[in-house]
This record gives structure tokens, sequence and C-alpha cells, in this order.
């Protein structure tokens, strides 16, 4: 799965998040996996984009 996600940032740019993650991973791959497993697995991997502060 790590080679996955890294395979869907390095073709797309960085336009995902965890949760646009997931729902490639579900689509193209037919996983049965949840948003937070990827969290986790994103955070491993150090490709989390950091959360925009609202003012």
């Amino acid at each position: 799965m790590k080679k996955w996600l890294l395979q869907f940032i390095e073709n797309e740019g960085f336009a995902y998040g965890y949760v646009k993650l997931t729902v490639a991973l579900r689509k193209t791959y037919g996983l049965v996996i949840n948003k937070k497993k990827v969290y986790r697995l994103c955070k491993e991997l150090k490709i989390l984009r950091h959360k925009e502060k609202r003012r």
C-alpha cells in the first residue's frame, strides 16, 4: 500500500490529501480501507501536507 500511495503522489503531483488518497485506492485497486489507516500510513511516510489555519 505504501508503494501505491507514493505512486499516486508522484504521478499526480501533490494535490492529494489522505481522504482523496483513500478514495483513489478504493477505486483503483478495489481495497476496503479506512481513511484513518491511510492517514497513519501517510504520517509514517511523511507525505502529509500542513493544514491551513482558519482566520
